[in-house]
């Protein structure tokens, strides 16, 4: 076990396990080139062809998984826009009934609002502002605005904005945290951790550049509210292009 193994040695031996031999013995007068490329095609044709020959087919495979899923997705689009299939038609759906949203109502859930930020110096003004604006009883809903900004200036920015809500009367938090851990993620798993934030029966969740129509939370909430196997919303969104 602890002998040498020599170079001819081993070329001579894999010649034999590819010629079904299982001499081990060396060629006598050495190896030549020749029989090193003859050993290198076998190797090519019988081992490494074969591998690549799989991979292609498993491309290939997935190549026409990934078409069939794109036609398919595309098929069900059209169908919805041709029918004008609509979610009340599978889910239940009614305005909430009470009190109007502006005087408030023990009946409306309690909603959290959660706005993570990462130095969005050019839109945070308007994420704040549209989800300070929604359409629910002030005191039925938290603005949660959960700021990783590294830039100071920026910060100090985004906490005037919330302070200037604040005046005007909106439940509106500002956070911020030691560490980035899990970036935008984990600032919401952090905000979810604050003991108003578990005092809030359904999360509302937007990005820094997102800016909710004025009714969004009156036309999702109720799919929660009559369907209680609905776990998740997710509303449609578009771009806006804003020029100056």
């Amino acid at each position: 076990v602890g002998g040498r193994v020599d170079f001819q040695e081993a070329i001579s031996w894999f010649i034999g396990v590819f010629d079904g031999s299982s001499s081990s013995s060396s060629a006598a007068g050495g190896v030549s080139l020749a029989e090193v490329y003859e050993l290198w095609v076998r190797v090519r044709g019988r081992v490494i062809a074969p591998a690549l020959q799989v991979a292609v087919w498993a491309c290939m495979v997935m190549s026409v998984m990934l078409v069939v899923e794109a036609l398919y997705n595309c098929v069900v689009s059209l169908g919805v826009k041709a029918v004008g299939w609509r979610p009340e038609w599978r889910f239940k759906w009614e305005p909430l009934a009470g009190d109007d949203e502006e005087k408030g109502g023990a009946h409306y859930p309690m909603v959290l609002v959660q706005i993570p930020m990462y130095n969005e110096l050019e839109v945070y003004k308007l994420s704040i502002g549209a989800a300070c604006e929604l359409q629910w009883p002030k005191d039925r809903i938290i603005v949660q605005v959960l700021d990783d900004s590294t830039d100071p200036f920026i910060k100090n920015l985004v906490e005037l904005e919330c302070e200037s809500w604040a005046v005007k009367g909106l439940n509106i938090k500002y956070a911020t945290r030691s560490s980035r851990k899990g970036f935008k993620a984990g600032a919401l798993k952090k905000g979810m951790e604050c003991d108003y934030a578990k005092q809030c029966e359904y999360v509302a969740i937007f990005d820094a550049d997102f800016q909710p129509e004025p009714d969004f939370l009156l036309r999702t909430v109720p799919f929660f509210v009559h369907n209680p196997e609905v776990a998740l919303v997710q509303a449609r969104w578009s771009f806006e292009f804003c020029s100056e």
